[in-house]
């Protein structure tokens, strides 16, 4: 079903049955957008969860300014910025490296069924500052457009373009001293 398809369904008085082609349409992609940052399955399945009870409670509040699918990644990419913060401070508070947890988070993942190279790639990821990570993210696995990044984001096209360069340029940098 499309967005406009999902979004017609609204108007027409039937928010449950929208709702749940929003649920059937974007569980998956939503899943991997916000696993990508968490790097973990139960972190994932839980904030997904809260991801989709907010878009739930939000609906009413579209007013198709942005396209569906651009909202969605909005409130996808903001609840994980969000949680990742949370637990940052949680980890500040009890003197732990949030980095190093969630690389052990990688190297423990058994549902991780890339080669060590994957491994390296998303500790890579992590290590970028939050900005890069995020673009990076979603230029690079969401293949989402700058545009549409730009929409998500609310930052210009050319500022897009160049931390995603640099994220590329510190990754690659990363990937190759660990081939050494």
């Amino acid at each position: 079903m499309t967005d406009k398809e999902i979004l017609d369904l609204y108007k027409a008085g039937q928010p449950e049955l929208a709702f749940k082609e929003i649920v059937n349409s974007y569980s998956e992609r939503l899943y991997w957008h916000v696993r990508r940052f968490l790097c973990s399955h139960e972190d994932t399945d839980d904030l997904l969860q809260d991801i989709f009870v907010k878009i739930w409670a939000s609906l009413s509040s579209f007013r198709g300014e942005s396209q569906l699918y651009t909202w969605l990644y909005r409130i996808a990419t903001n609840e994980s910025l969000n949680f990742l913060q949370k637990q940052k401070i949680r980890a500040a508070l009890r003197f732990e490296s949030m980095s190093s947890k969630i690389e052990d988070r990688i190297d423990e993942d058994t549902l991780m069924d890339g080669d060590q190279l994957q491994r390296d790639l998303m500790k890579a990821i992590q290590r970028l500052p939050s900005k890069q990570r995020t673009v990076f993210i979603m230029r690079w696995f969401d293949n989402l457009s700058y545009e549409d990044i730009s929409e998500i984001l609310g930052t210009s096209v050319g500022a897009l373009k160049a931390s995603y360069h640099f994220a590329s340029e510190k990754i690659k940098a990363e990937l190759e001293k660990n081939l050494k």
